[in-house]
């Protein structure tokens, strides 16, 4: 019954974690306004559990051999084209997280939306969602793949 809770788990972190990244796309795509980046920031906790519980469930049944082996995931190619996405996506996730984390400061702080640090660099941010959403739909894709055994050596 873990193998199912832990993969039922891990792929309602990925649909959680694709529809929170969506929203930050989109919601930055547009001016920034008090509303929307309360929206913003509910998005990014969403985007932030998700990416916990995914990477969790994914460690747990990586590591906990409980439906494969370590042995058989570290032979996948499929498998380590997932792991690359996911580490793009990571990557690209530091600068936003840091950013993000600076508003939350300066409106704990009573500061105003456009006296933000790095305000005006809601627009990139957005764009760096959209890459990243593009990532998590390619690695749904590989996880399918993998799961019928593609990559396997």
């Amino acid at each position: 019954m873990l193998r199912v809770i832990l993969a039922a788990l891990h792929l309602l972190a990925l649909g959680i974690g694709l529809g929170a990244i969506l929203g930050r796309w989109i919601t930055l795509r547009r001016p920034v306004t008090a509303d929307s980046l309360k929206r913003v920031l509910h998005f990014d906790t969403q985007w932030g559990i998700a990416a916990m519980l995914w990477i969790g469930t994914g460690l747990w049944r990586y590591l906990g051999s409980m439906e494969k082996s370590t042995a058989y995931y570290n032979s996948s190619s499929v498998f380590m084209a997932k792991m690359g996405a996911l580490a793009v996506i990571l990557a690209l996730e530091l600068w936003p997280m840091i950013t993000l984390i600076r508003w939350r400061i300066a409106l704990a702080r009573g500061a105003a939306v456009d006296a933000l640090p790095g305000i005006a660099a809601a627009r990139r941010i957005s764009l760096i969602s959209g890459i990243q959403a593009i990532l998590v739909v390619i690695m749904v894709f590989l996880a399918a793949a993998m799961a019928r055994g593609y990559g396997a050596r």
